[in-house]
């Protein structure tokens, strides 16, 4: 799939065969919404990136990245020019206005709790067409002083499945922005740090949960490291 033809979400098919396709902004609309999002953000919050030269143009990508505000999906995008998509708290498309804004910039609704075979198939397509997926493997915010929680190998599994490897992101400083005690977001200074990519080798027969259990610590402890 060309890097053109990934603009709009990947079609879900049903079990009959029917298709459904979110709708979501143009590129141009975003890209016009990124350079304003990532001037402002300079602007209040001084907003510095770190090793976007590790950043893939091309080719099927799961970035995963620490979660502390609500912002952070945003500011993980701003500089990133190829198309994204995001899995998203499924609650948060019932907010008013904000709900229908996080699907128009490409997210996708996710139920934390439990498996979401929709998400993930949506997912896994958008990957294995070239396509790049954000996730937050803690499934949530994080801790109110910034440390992290416990990983879901949900990300990692991700993948194994299809192929790809791992951006893994640092987010530092948000939670004095937006921690989770707060209603509204506050200035304070923010890093976004992008590492080399993590490939996964794929490992079949009783040994792969445990392998994705390891590659998920793996994955924490290189997200940690730039706290």
């Amino acid at each position: 799939m060309s890097e053109t033809s990934t603009n709009l979400p990947p079609r879900q098919r049903s079990g009959n065969g029917s298709v459904t396709a979110p709708f979501v902004l143009p590129k141009w609309a975003i890209d016009m919404t990124r350079l304003a999002g990532r001037s402002l953000s300079r602007l209040l919050w001084k907003i510095n990136y770190q090793g976007l030269e590790n950043v893939p143009e091309t080719g099927g990508l799961i970035i995963a990245a620490n979660h502390q505000t609500y912002i952070d999906p945003f500011w993980i995008g701003f500089p990133i020019s190829r198309p994204l998509r995001f899995l998203a708290w499924n609650k948060i498309f019932d907010w008013p206005v904000v709900g229908n804004l996080t699907g128009l910039f490409g997210a996708w609704p996710l139920e934390v709790e439990g498996s979401d075979p929709t998400a993930i198939r949506r997912s896994l397509q958008w990957l294995k067409g070239g396509g790049a997926v954000v996730i937050f493997p803690e499934g949530g915010r994080g801790k109110p002083d910034g440390s992290m929680i416990k990983f879901k190998p949900g990300a990692v599994r991700m993948a194994l499945e299809a192929g790809v490897p791992i951006l893994p992101v640092t987010i530092r400083g948000a939670h004095r922005v937006w921690p989770s005690t707060k209603r509204f977001p506050r200035l304070a200074r923010v890093e976004i740090i992008y590492h080399p990519l993590y490939h996964i080798e794929p490992t079949e027969g009783a040994e792969a949960r445990a392998h994705a259990r390891l590659a998920s610590q793996r994955l924490t402890e290189i997200i940690g490291s730039s706290l």
